[in-house]
């Protein structure tokens, strides 16, 4: 396992944010998560997400993300306007703007509050996987560059267009986390939630542009329990139910290496032929 110091991590410098003035903070896109057009998905989702966490007013935790990417980012610097909206006893609700160049590229809404000991079930368990030391990591060389940020260990479902065939089913099942690891915390997983291929990559297993218009995460963790994770894998799971018209959607979800449900999301993604 290679060590790494939290504040040289390269995703950490990739979710940078300076205070300006009050609810403003400015950042600059990172080359490590480059994606397609822009950065990475889920690097911008835990950026907008690490202005709230860094914000003197937060109250609580975060509990709900949406984010809706109106437009490309460009490589450079831009702006977060992260606003607390409406904040009472026990709950927060934020609206946020990420602005390049005088327009907005990305809007987002995140829901806070600070949660409670209360009667508690988790009814959707995580699938039976083999360990991951047991999996071959899958090569990122030549991919896109943020891929190279993670430890993909897939189980099924995987992406290789140097293999085309077209799958009976969009669903994958693998192991994931940073590389080099990195202790899990909230901008942390929610970049990991949206790490999956697209699903139309996993049911054709070919290239086609494609990008995310707009998602949704909900947590179901607290820092305490994303502290006791630390840097193990996660098992994801992801599935579209449709693909028509030039939009599918994602369901997905992360469970810790002991079966705890840590995040679902679900995506709406553009593609076109």
């Amino acid at each position: 396992m290679t060590e790494v110091n939290v504040s040289s991590h390269a995703f950490d410098q990739a979710i940078r944010l300076v205070p300006t003035e009050l609810n403003q903070f400015r950042g600059h896109t990172s080359e490590s998560y480059a994606n397609m057009v822009g950065p990475f998905g889920g690097i911008t989702a835990a950026t907008l997400l690490n202005a709230v966490m860094q914000h003197p007013e937060r109250i609580g935790e975060p509990v709900s993300l949406t984010v809706n990417f109106a437009g490309p980012i460009e490589t450079g610097e831009f702006t977060i306007e992260a606003v607390p909206v409406r904040t009472n006893r026990s709950t927060q609700h934020w609206t946020l703007q990420l602005r390049q160049n005088g327009l907005v590229a990305t809007t987002a809404t995140v829901f806070c509050a600070l949660r409670r000991e209360t009667w508690s079930e988790q009814e959707l368990k995580a699938p039976s996987a083999p360990t991951p030391e047991s999996l071959e990591q899958l090569p990122t060389e030549g991919r896109r560059g943020w891929l190279g940020n993670y430890d993909f260990r897939f189980v099924t479902g995987g992406y290789d267009p140097a293999r085309p065939y077209e799958s009976s089913s969009s669903r994958s099942l693998l192991w994931i986390r940073d590389q080099p690891c990195r202790a899990l915390d909230f901008p942390g997983l929610t970049a990991i939630g949206d790490s999956f291929f697209p699903r139309l990559f996993t049911r054709r297993q070919q290239f086609v542009p494609a990008g995310t218009v707009s998602l949704t995460m909900y947590f179901h963790t607290d820092s305490t329990q994303l502290a006791q994770v630390s840097d193990a894998y996660l098992l994801g799971e992801a599935v579209a139910n449709q693909t028509r018209n030039n939009y599918f959607d994602q369901s997905a979800y992360l469970w810790s290496r002991e079966g705890k449900l840590l995040l679902s999301t679900t995506q709406i993604v553009y593609y076109k032929e």
